[in-house]
């Protein structure tokens, strides 16, 4: 199998949906603790999310410790060893960009955002704009069965990268193929169906804006507009917006997810803003209310470019003596206008 072929092979895998092919992701189970020296293990358990899969490992007796180490991390090492004197340091870097490379930021953000999404419903916590899910010593044990996890199709970027190698993962690509997250242990192995629904835009980033971005069978799902993660709730009024609605959220990030999803020109437009300057710092809009002081805003665009190679907006909401555009950058970061001058602006 060619890189190309290897590299769409495993994006497929990565995105799958849908049920697992259960015998055969067992099949590859019982194979990855053969070829690690390991005893089959007496029980597969299946659940139907990440989420169901850790609260099922929790509840767990007599499953013996993690096998972990010896069935995924010590083969996958040896692996890139033996690959990486055979290519040497040059040959694997071109190795690893023509084929796991462009996977790795991809699965990478889905996984953490699994993690992410499993602790902060395993604890009751809601997940961050930042994709933070809580503490506590409750989200540490979380944590911690979560770093137990092989994640299936989730490792695609380097099963790509090991395609065609040889057969020590072999068991680990005929799960992956099948199945979502699993954990091994010495006596049971327990595995995470694969997600029923997946959206994402163009850079590869989970992103809807009516209903989950990321879904499995049992409801626990993922919700994010353009990667950011965001509240069901949050989504769920997105179609009621209003001018006013936009105007009276604190939350910078979700506030630009509004003015995204109502439309820059519509809200000025709604909003009866009047343009007041420009320089290269940005545009200054200033919205005035009968009942209220004036809102004020400076309209930025992030110099840094979008993985998609767009250009994101952002409204700075600043205080209503605002004169210039300058002046209320400037005042983002608690600066005079005389010494705002940023090299690079961000």
């Amino acid at each position: 199998m060619n890189h190309t072929t290897a590299q769409d092979t495993w994006r497929s895998v990565a995105a799958a949906t849908g049920p697992a092919d259960r015998a055969a992701a067992e099949a590859g189970i019982r194979l990855a603790y053969r070829t690690a020296g390991l005893a089959e293990p007496a029980r597969v358990l299946w659940a139907d999310s990440p989420l169901a899969a850790v609260t099922l490992v929790r509840g767990l007796t007599g499953q013996g410790r993690s096998v972990r180490d010896a069935v995924r991390t010590r083969p996958w090492a040896e692996e890139r060893r033996r690959l990486h004197d055979e290519l040497g340091p040059a040959g694997w870097a071109a190795h690893w960009q023509a084929t796991g490379a462009p996977l790795w930021d991809l699965t990478r953000r889905l996984a953490d955002r699994i993690r992410a999404g499993v602790t902060a419903a395993a604890t009751g916590a809601e997940t961050g704009v930042d994709g933070t899910s809580g503490a506590g010593p409750e989200a540490t044990v979380v944590r911690l069965v979560l770093l137990d996890a092989v994640l299936g199709q989730h490792d695609a970027a380097w099963l790509a990268a090991f395609e065609g190698q040889g057969e020590r993962l072999a068991g680990l690509a005929a799960v992956a193929r099948q199945s979502g997250w699993w954990w091994p242990y010495e006596n049971v192995a327990v595995v995470s169906e694969r997600p029923v629904e997946l959206h994402r835009d163009e850079a590869g980033r989970l992103d809807r804006g009516d209903g989950p971005a990321l879904a499995y069978a049992d409801g626990f799902a993922l919700h994010a507009w353009r990667g950011m993660p965001v509240p069901a709730a949050f989504l769920a009024g997105l179609a009621g917006l209003t001018p006013e609605r936009i105007r009276k959220e604190e939350n910078a990030e979700q506030r630009r997810v509004m003015l995204e999803y109502y439309g820059y020109e519509r809200y000025l437009t709604a909003s009866g803003a009047r343009h007041e300057h420009r320089d290269e710092t940005g545009v200054l809009w200033r919205i005035e209310l009968a009942d209220d002081e004036d809102v004020v805003m400076v309209e930025v665009v992030n110099s840094t470019p979008e993985p998609d190679g767009t250009h994101r907006t952002y409204w700075l909401r600043v205080p209503p003596t605002t004169g210039t555009a300058r002046e209320g950058v400037a005042w983002t970061f608690g600066l005079h206008p005389d010494a705002y001058a940023p090299l690079v602006q961000t």
